[in-house]
C-alpha cells in the first residue's frame, strides 16, 4: 500500500501549508504516490484523503481532472500527444495516428510488452511548436514529424534494451 517513506514525504509536503489548509498538498501527494506505485489507485486516494482530512471524492476529482495522474498502470513510456485545436490544425491528429500505427495500439492503450502507453492530451502550451507531445509527463517534444516520431520511439526502445 503506502510505505512509511511515502507517508514521511506526505508530511513534508503538508508542513509547507498552514494547518487548516493541508489539503493544498493534494497534488504533491498524488505525484508522490504515482512516483512510488506508477499510478494512483482508489486505495491510495483514500489514504491521501485521510492524511489531508478531506473527502475521498475531492481527491478523486483532482486525480481525474489532470491527465498527469495515471489511474491505472501505464507503460514504461507514457506518450501524451496534444490534439487540441491549434495542434490539430498543425498535424497533431496525424502524429497521433502515426504513433497508433507504429506502436500497433489505439489511443488509450498500452503495447503488449508494457513499454508504451499512448494518450491524447489537451493543450500543452506549445502551440507554435506543434505537433507536440509529452513523454512521461516530463519531456516536451516539439515539431514531431513522422520521422521525428519514429526516431523517438526507436530511441526509447533501444534505451530500454540497454
Amino acid at each position: 500500500m503506502i510505505s512509511d517513506s511515502t507517508r514521511a514525504r506526505f508530511a513534508r509536503e503538508v508542513a509547507k501549508y498552514p494547518a487548516d489548509q493541508k489539503q493544498s498538498a493534494v497534488m504533491a501527494c498524488l505525484a508522490i504516490v504515482q512516483q512510488e506505485l506508477g499510478h494512483v489507485s482508489e486505495d491510495s486516494e483514500r489514504v491521501i484523503a485521510e492524511v489531508l482530512e478531506m473527502p475521498v471524492i475531492a481527491v478523486h476529482e483532482v486525480t481525474t481532472f489532470y491527465n498527469m495522474y495515471n489511474q491505472q498502470p501505464v507503460g514504461r513510456f507514457k506518450l501524451n500527444v496534444c490534439t487540441n485545436l491549434p495542434c490539430q490544425l498543425r498535424d497533431g491528429n496525424k502524429a497521433l495516428k502515426h504513433l497508433e500505427h507504429k506502436l500497433g495500439i489505439a489511443m488509450g492503450e498500452t503495447t503488449p510488452d508494457g513499454l508504451f502507453t499512448l494518450q491524447q492530451s489537451e493543450c500543452l502550451g506549445a502551440c507554435a511548436d506543434s505537433p507536440v507531445m509529452l513523454v512521461n509527463d516530463r519531456a516536451m517534444c516539439s515539431f514531431m514529424s513522422n520521422e521525428r516520431l519514429d526516431q523517438l520511439i526507436d530511441g526509447l526502445r533501444a534505451a530500454e534494451v540497454k
